[in-house]
């Protein structure tokens, strides 16, 4: 679904990202992983449009979507969450799922106020949909509950319950389990799986716990420096003396990593 062809950015003398290709394929949970200052999260800005490449290319299903803005890309079925969530704070937990599809009848002042029963349906519809998301995430004590009230995991489910609010291709998600307690992430992982096997869902994760890595994602892609260092499965990826040297250091390649620190 994704092609990344020879990516790279800079910012200053500083090389974030350098001649990156990867795939990311239909239908899978695809993992990345690396070490603070790897280049993990300024790829996904360069996917999801936030940053131009200095060179190299992003395909979307074959279409070259290199440098397109994030609102052309969330048309196009490209969705990205971050490592901090971005809620609306003061709106209701299913109000923030309401506003997500563009385009609502609505938000246009002439048929807001010539085609009120028009806006009154769109509004039915889509308090139905976020009433269905709720209850797949589990939310539904909290449905009225105002966003900003919530913990960490449970604006992490509200962040992934917004991708479900429109036809997603393919989600990218920044550290979904960062600061979010054992229970709300495996809540947050069984949501996830069930989108990808039930709902056809492509996920692209950049996560440091690598049991949750080694739940959720096949293949795993491992990046240091700002470069491609390899990939395969979380299996093959745990006991790769390159990819511990990476986070450990060089002289510690034999020292193996405590469970769950990758």
């Amino acid at each position: 679904m994704i092609e990344v062809k020879n990516i790279s950015k800079n910012f200053g003398g500083i090389q974030a990202v350098r001649n990156v290709s990867l795939s990311i394929e239909t239908g899978k949970i695809t993992g990345l992983i690396g070490p603070n200052g790897a280049g993990k999260t300024t790829l996904f800005n360069l996917i999801a449009g936030l940053y131009e490449p200095n060179s190299g290319n992003v395909f979307l299903d074959e279409e070259d979507i290199t440098g397109l803005p994030p609102h052309r890309l969330f048309a196009k079925g490209l969705l990205r969450t971050f490592q901090v969530s971005h809620e609306f704070s003061t709106l209701t937990v299913r109000d923030n799922l309401m506003t997500v599809p563009g385009g609502q009848a609505g938000e246009n002042l002439m048929e807001a106020w010539l085609k009120p029963n028009k806006v009154r349906l769109q509004e039915n519809e889509l308090r139905a949909k976020a009433d269905e998301v709720i209850e797949f995430l589990q939310l539904e004590k909290l449905a009225d509950e105002r966003a900003g009230n919530l913990s960490g995991g449970q604006k992490k489910l509200l962040e992934l319950g917004r991708t479900m609010m429109v036809d997603a291709k393919i989600v990218f998600l920044d550290e979904v389990g960062a600061g979010v307690n054992r229970t709300l992430l495996k809540t947050i992982g069984d949501a996830i799986l069930r989108l990808n096997r039930e709902r056809g869902y492509t996920f692209c994760m950049i996560e440091h716990d690598m049991d949750f890595i080694t739940r959720l994602c096949n293949p795993v892609i491992v990046m240091a420096e700002g470069m491609l260092l390899t990939s395969g499965t979380a299996s093959e990826i745990k006991s790769n003396e390159q990819v511990i040297e990476a986070y450990l250091g060089t002289g510690l390649k034999r020292r193996k990593p405590k469970k769950g620190s990758i």
